[in-house]
């Protein structure tokens, strides 16, 4: 697929893994087991699973909850022993995860180039509240918009119909940026152009169709915008 710059008014981003890094909270497992990477990417994985699973078995409970489960799913496996005090110790790193470097610039830009920029995510309000100011972009996003309100987790179509709604913009003039594979092809089923965050330089699924845009930064983003908007006043 080709993207559409002419075709944007407002863009939504994921949260968790393409604002923020969501392998710095393997940090926060050295202290319980030396097994650290290989609980945190098992942590990472049940956790998007159990949301799946949640959504199509009408079985939801907030993401914090889901994720807290996931961990917990994640430590026994590897026989890490710890109290629930700790394990939710560990739990609330998610809410100072570290934010990728071209969050902020890149955002500036979008900003000021006229784009509502909003957050769409699995995560609960307090979740995405805490984000937003911990990669200090609250003058920048309009809004954070959570799973939380239908209770579906992405890659649903319906939270992404949903956020077109709250944002007051049709999905065929919002495009979706996410680092997430699978958060690409549900936008883009909603009718939204889906921009891929390859921040780890990974293979496309082969089954899925090319998303519109593939990005290595924001700024990839930001200029590709710039370069419809040079072309336009040329």
């Amino acid at each position: 697929m080709s993207f559409d710059a002419q075709r944007v008014t407002d863009l939504t981003f994921d949260s968790y893994g393409t604002l923020v890094d969501v392998e710095t909270a393997t940090e926060a497992l050295a202290e319980y087991t030396d097994r650290t990477e290989d609980v945190s990417t098992l942590w990472r994985n049940r956790s998007l699973q159990f949301a799946m699973v949640a959504t199509f078995t009408d079985t939801y409970q907030p993401f914090y909850e889901m994720n807290r489960d996931a961990l917990q799913y994640a430590l026994e496996a590897y026989d890490v022993d710890v109290s629930a005090e700790q394990r939710d110790e560990i739990l609330s790193v998610y809410h100072e995860l570290e934010v990728f470097e071209d969050v902020r610039g890149s955002m500036e830009r979008l900003a000021e180039a006229g784009y509502g920029l909003y957050v769409l995510s699995n995560g609960d309000p307090d979740m995405l509240s805490s984000l937003v100011e911990h990669a200090e972009i609250e003058d920048l996003v309009a809004d954070t918009i959570s799973a939380d309100e239908i209770e579906t987790f992405k890659p649903h179509v319906d939270l992404y119909r949903h956020a077109a709604s709250r944002i007051g913009t049709p999905t065929e003039e919002l495009a979706h940026v996410a680092a997430g594979w699978w958060d690409v092809p549900g936008a883009r089923h909603a009718g939204m152009q889906g921009v891929w965050a390859d921040r780890k330089d990974s293979p496309w699924p082969h089954y899925l169709e090319e998303p519109d845009l593939t990005i290595d930064t924001f700024h990839d983003l930001a200029d590709a915008l710039d370069a419809w908007e040079t072309n336009r006043t040329a």
